[in-house]
């Protein structure tokens, strides 16, 4: 995948939308607080993107009954130890990869983590900021 310097694009969160929904953080909260006597537990694990000024949930994440996927929740922690930020994540996880056979992460949730895991290492390092300085010395 590509180095993501640019804000994601308007059409990049409508096909999310369209495909997975992307509801707002406060209408998440409603909803797990019809599921569960304490979604805060909850709460506190999901993937969140900022679009403008609102907060958003990618549904990738969510099973039935209001659970979490517990694989987009280790990928999640982990893009944030690397520093990968939220929305670079969400677009990545919809996003076919070349350390996948050009698969999308999101479509490889119930294959093993393995291969998730490291593609996304993988665009940890794209991504991160000495990989863009090396990237620009030799330019």
């Amino acid at each position: 995948m590509k180095l993501i310097r640019e804000p994601v694009s308007d059409q990049m969160w409508e096909a999310i939308r369209a495909e997975f929904a992307l509801p707002s953080l406060r209408q998440v909260r409603r909803r797990l607080s019809e599921l569960m006597e304490d979604p805060e537990p909850v709460m506190q694990q999901l993937a969140r993107v900022f679009i403008d000024e609102g907060t958003f949930c990618p549904g990738f994440q969510f099973l039935a009954g209001g659970q979490l996927h517990p694989t987009v929740v280790d990928l999640f922690k982990r893009a944030m130890e690397l520093k990968i930020h939220h929305n670079y994540f969400a677009i990545w996880m919809v996003t076919p990869s070349g350390s996948l056979d050009e698969s999308r992460p999101v479509d490889l949730l119930e294959s093993g983590h393995e291969p998730l895991f490291r593609a996304l290492e993988t665009f940890g390092r794209e991504q991160s900021p000495a990989a863009n300085r090396s990237r620009s010395v030799g330019a």
